[in-house]
């Protein structure tokens, strides 16, 4: 499996051996382009690939035989759809984990402690989610972390393990920071895409068709469109003998310290 370490060594071996073909055998120098084409679009299917564990190692399935799957929620709280994602889940009995955004917690601490109350896991999805944010040190994702690990830890009294990068993109930063902080990363396989403008069918069809033992879904806690396709996903799941099980128990990892 290619890591941004291995691809680098390769880089460099890769640009060594034509430096010295064109050295000995006068090759043209426009082959050295080709290597460096190829590093560059290595980095970004790896930094835009949360599965390929390029930079660090992310839980991305669990890894059962069993019919156990793990349901997520990214981008909340929100007054608006939280409460109705919390009600579908609490009339299937299922737990799943929320992955909220800082600034979001604000005004929202209510929703907060009813997540946790009601059994589900809280998990970091770094403070402002901004669209530059991976252009951020890795002293300045410590700080993103902590500053959401910090707010739900003054709701709830604990402090998340749990972290999934915001747009799940990797950089050296993340992983410098997530690995200083002892965060476990979660990923995902079956990516239900409901932020897109496709209808809940179209959704459902594509959640349904993808799921497996340990299979990890991620949903969206911020419209109703969502709130319609869990409850046909848990229909669907329930009618197939799937269980859906907090990510903690999928993966044996602990969500709090």
């Amino acid at each position: 499996m290619l890591t941004f370490k291995s691809t680098s060594l390769l880089f460099i071996l890769s640009l060594a051996l034509c430096g010295l073909l064109i050295y000995f055998f006068s090759i043209n120098p426009f082959w050295l382009l080709l290597p460096i084409l190829i590093f560059k679009l290595t980095i970004i299917y790896g930094s835009a690939t949360i599965q390929s564990n390029f930079y660090l190692k992310a839980y991305n399935t669990g890894n059962t035989a069993k019919k156990h799957i793990a349901i997520t929620f990214d981008d909340g709280p929100t007054k608006e759809f939280t409460p109705e994602i919390l009600k579908v889940l609490a009339e299937y009995n299922a737990k799943a984990s929320f992955y909220v955004i800082g600034k979001n917690i604000l005004g929202n601490e209510n929703l907060v402690q009813q997540i946790h109350q009601e059994g589900h896991l809280l998990g970091n999805h770094s403070f402002s989610h901004s669209f530059f944010i991976d252009f951020k040190s890795s002293k300045g994702f410590v700080e993103e972390i902590n500053q959401t690990t910090d707010a739900l830890e003054k709701i709830i009294g604990k402090r998340t393990t749990l972290f999934r990068p915001p747009y799940g993109v990797t950089t050296p930063n993340i992983a410098t920071a997530v690995n200083k902080l002892k965060m476990h990363v979660i990923g995902w396989n079956v990516r239900s895409l409901d932020t897109t403008k496709d209808d809940a069918q179209t959704i459902v069809n594509r959640v349904t068709l993808q799921l497996k033992p340990g299979a990890i879904v991620l949903f969206h806690d911020t419209s109703k469109k969502t709130v319609n396709v869990l409850k046909q996903t848990l229909n669907f799941a329930k009618e197939n003998g799937f269980k859906i099980v907090s990510i903690d128990e999928l993966l044996n990892i602990k969500a709090y310290e």
